[in-house]
């Protein structure tokens, strides 16, 4: 397939970040991954896109496309890039949830070097991902948004949330919030009604019918009641980390988020329990410590 759009390198091809990367290139643009993991080269030559171990192994792009874990991650890359690729021209288009701050400061810094910013964290899941049915927050100024939704239409729907950096970012720390009590709210939920004496695999379809549902109990709650090998496609980590994001957030407002503090210390608990690198719903198992292989 001839190029039809700008060349890409994608940063983070992860559980997330690959099949991102597979929609690009079936949109046809020129993609190439950058992920440290050995295994990300194995998964990407899979499905047809070459990825790289770092930053400098890549082809020059013109856009940049960031799905890292953290804020230190971010800090690190940009440092990298400023130092060796170099960034003037390029368009970066920040897809992580690293929270509002890391994005301002570190696209400053791009900015500060002559390359053009956008914040456009995700919502949906690997699910949506696969499908091309995300929904993107977007904040930059309208011109850059526009000059990269080539590459972001390809990924689902667009909403241009707001015109300054991290606007996106704030979009995604309220989106956090509800994820991350909605899913301990499921796991709580189910394992109570097996302390009832209720099948959880029935009560599921039953509630998540009604007034009940939401889409984490819908999407998760198959999951919780699999056991703790069950596909990881969020990590209990990541949880971590977006809810510490979450609560940095809202302090840093002044707001009360007591439901969030309680979820954090769920996913805080199953951490310490060993399961930090497991399916985030298996934050069910911090309620059946001795049952956590548990078969479907």
């Amino acid at each position: 397939m001839s190029p039809s759009g700008p060349f890409v390198t994608f940063i983070g091809v992860g559980a997330i970040g690959l099949p991102m990367a597979t929609r690009l290139m079936s949109a046809g643009l020129p993609t190439t991954g950058v992920d440290p993991s050995p295994a990300a080269a194995e998964r990407g030559a899979s499905v047809g896109v070459s990825v790289v171990a770092n930053l400098t192994q890549a082809p020059y792009a013109d856009v940049v496309v960031v799905m890292v874990a953290t804020p230190e991650q971010l800090g690190s890359l940009v440092t990298d890039a400023l130092a060796s690729t170099g960034v003037s021209g390029q368009r970066w288009i920040i897809m992580s949830t690293v929270g509002p701050e890391a994005v301002r400061t570190e696209g400053e810094r791009l900015r500060a070097a002559h390359a053009s910013v956008v914040d456009v964290p995700v919502t949906g899941g690997v699910a949506r991902a696969r499908t091309g049915e995300l929904t993107l927050f977007a904040s930059g100024s309208e011109a850059d948004v526009n000059a990269v939704r080539s590459v972001l239409n390809p990924l689902g729907q667009v909403r241009h949330v707001g015109e300054q950096l991290g606007d996106g970012q704030s979009v995604k720390v309220v989106n956090q919030h509800l994820c991350a009590v909605h899913i301990v709210a499921a796991a709580e939920a189910l394992a109570l009604a097996q302390r009832l004496g209720l099948d959880p695999a029935i009560v599921l379809p039953l509630v998540e019918s009604g007034s009940a549902g939401s889409w984490m109990l819908s999407d998760r709650g198959p999951r919780m009641l699999q056991n703790t090998e069950v596909e990881v496609t969020s990590t209990i980590g990541i949880f971590v980390k977006d809810s510490g994001l979450v609560a940095d957030a809202a302090r840093g407002a002044g707001a009360d988020t007591a439901l969030l503090d309680l979820a954090r210390e769920r996913y805080l608990a199953a951490a310490s329990a060993g399961l930090i690198d497991r399916d985030d719903s298996r934050v069910i198992d911090t309620y059946h410590p001795d049952s956590s292989n548990q078969e479907e």
